[in-house]
């Protein structure tokens, strides 16, 4: 099993976000999760596509765009635009979800959904076979530091069973540190989004390589 790990930069120094980004990416990140909050879908406000344009300079690693926002279809293009290498929506926030992640695709980035912890993983029934990633919301999102609710295991592993014969990938996201990864990955993720617990760290390089060393 690999496990990947995608470094929230929510949880970066904003005042030197480009060296934060190259630092996570030199210290074995496997890829850069960018949140873009609207402040209508969730209650915080967080950067856009010109920030995103501004620290992709910094990693080559691939940008992952999670965009927790409204009407997110009418934004692909300047994310793509701007350096976005998978962009993952919601699931409440579209209802031709199809269609939309036909529209990721068109410009040649991975597409994704997620969900947010009240809602249920038969949303993605009809549409998983087309994703590249299921991102799995395991605190209510909106803002950095929260607790993982453990009720989103069980959601994990429902989802892990939806995609036993496709190449779809899971990644959880909210409250995920090195003391809760291991029920995590045995739940079933594939990628932890890790925010505080990367950026926080002390030895950034050691938490990444003991998470990926648990399995």
């Amino acid at each position: 099993m690999s496990i990947q790990i995608a470094a929230s930069i929510l949880s970066a120094d904003f005042a030197k976000l480009g060296e934060e980004v190259k630092k996570v990416s030199d210290l074995d990140a496997d890829l850069i999760h960018i949140d873009v909050m609207d402040g209508n879908f969730v209650p915080n406000i967080t950067i856009g596509p010109g920030v995103m344009s501004a620290i992709r300079p910094y990693s080559s690693l691939p940008f992952d765009v999670h965009l927790m926002i409204n009407s997110p279809s009418n934004h692909i293009e300047a994310f793509v635009n701007a350096g976005a290498n998978i962009i993952t929506i919601h699931a409440e926030t579209e209802v031709h979800l199809d269609k939309v992640i036909r529209k990721i695709k068109s410009y040649g980035v991975k597409a994704g959904i997620s969900i947010i912890p009240s809602t249920h993983p038969s949303v993605l029934e009809y549409i998983i076979h087309e994703l590249d990633v299921v991102l799995v919301m395991s605190v209510n999102p909106g803002f950095g530091g929260q607790e993982f609710l453990t009720s989103q295991l069980d959601k994990i592993s429902k989802i892990k069973c939806m995609i036993k014969k496709i190449a779809t990938k899971i990644a959880v996201d909210g409250g995920v540190t090195a003391s809760n990864a291991s029920s995590i990955i045995k739940a079933g993720a594939d990628i932890l989004v890790m925010g505080s617990a990367v950026f926080k760290a002390e030895d950034i390089a050691k938490t990444i390589y003991s998470i990926k060393s648990l399995f």
